[in-house]
């Protein structure tokens, strides 16, 4: 597993270029805008606040609007960094000239409020959380879900599902997983960023609003980035994976499942990274990514936004251990310098972050 944590063999061109970044030379006026993707937001406000430390004058913000949001915005270039949880296809970043960077990986994870259920006691498999998400499943103490739970005592109460408000890559990974898990829930929810619930829902916004709303609703399900269930204390789920483990969801489960991907045997950052074969694999485990403007007006501006996103790969890891995401492969990493050098002025300009 070194390859998750020594960054020095990378090559020596990102070398070089995180020399540049001992201090980023900007005026009271540069400003680095992002927004989308509400998943990896408390990674990316650790990230920008202790870029600003670095570099005095610089402002770097990210508000966590959702995937949707977060590529519309940069697809209108109201903002310079648009993330998002579902990657692009080739075709739409050549339509929209954008340039697409993974970041890092991070799980998903079931969570509840029942009565007297502690944390990864509960254990469910994907077939039956379709089956609750879609609404067949209406109560805890259904029989589907006390054959995977012997000795554990289930109350006779209704399961209240909490969704996402706003279009979410959370949501769309989500839905693929369970569709995955299940051909019925595939046909009757198609994957989407925000598709239509059977039944009475609790619609919340973000992650965040997620949490909130398990905690307000006795009886609740939803499903989170697991940072929020580190730092928010909440009661996670088990699930049973690909090969018929039940998992707990870590850090370690989401580098199990890099290494099983072809994320990691092929450096094909956008391979999925759900229900991998591997009996430590966490299922829910996927990668954020970071849209960046391809053909930028303003060179300086870009340059800033690629500075930054340079810089959270070189020194990300630093401020990410422990909180529940985890690094890229090198063999992904390495390829960095080739994708902001497809970043282009009007003139051909590139933009100078060595």
């Amino acid at each position: 597993m070194q390859f998750f944590a020594d960054h020095k063999r990378v090559g020596a061109t990102l070398v070089a270029l995180a020399m540049s970044l001992s201090g980023v030379s900007a005026s009271a006026e540069a400003v680095i805008k992002g927004a989308g993707a509400s998943f990896p937001s408390r990674i990316y406000e650790r990230w920008t606040q202790r870029f600003m430390e670095l570099n005095p004058g610089t402002s770097a913000s990210y508000t966590p609007t959702g995937s949707g949001d977060g590529v519309k915005q940069i697809k209108a270039r109201s903002v310079q960094m648009g993330g998002t949880d579902n990657p692009l296809t080739p075709a739409q970043l050549a339509e929209h000239k954008l340039v697409q960077i993974p970041l890092l990986v991070g799980g998903l994870v079931p969570v509840i409020n029942v009565p007297g259920i502690k944390s990864n006691r509960l254990v469910l498999s994907g077939a039956v959380l379709a089956q609750m998400a879609m609404g067949e499943i209406t109560r805890w103490d259904d029989e589907r879900i006390t054959a995977l739970n012997p000795g554990v005592s289930l109350p006779s109460m209704p399961i209240v599902r909490v969704v996402r408000q706003e279009a979410s890559g959370s949501t769309e990974i989500w839905t693929r997983y369970l569709g995955e898990s299940s051909p019925a829930f595939a046909k009757a929810i198609p994957m989407s960023q925000k598709p239509s619930w059977p039944g009475n829902t609790v619609a919340a916004k973000g992650n965040d609003g997620m949490v909130s709303a398990l905690q307000g609703n006795t009886g609740a399900m939803a499903y989170v980035s697991y940072d929020r269930v580190i730092k928010d204390k909440l009661v996670a789920v088990r699930l049973l994976n690909n090969q018929g483990t039940a998992v707990e969801a870590s850090e370690a489960g989401f580098r199990a499942a890099i290494v099983a991907s072809d994320v990691y045997r092929k450096g094909d950052d956008t391979a999925s990274l759900l229900n991998m074969p591997r009996h430590d694999a966490w299922p829910l485990t996927a990668t954020s990514y970071m849209l960046l403007d391809a053909r930028p007006k303003d060179v300086k501006q870009a340059e800033l936004a690629a500075r930054f996103v340079y810089w959270c790969f070189m020194h990300g890891d630093e401020l990410t251990k422990g909180t529940g995401f985890a690094p890229l492969p090198d063999r992904v990493q390495a390829r960095l310098a080739g994708r902001l050098l497809q970043i282009q002025g009007p003139s051909g300009e590139m933009p100078k972050f060595q």
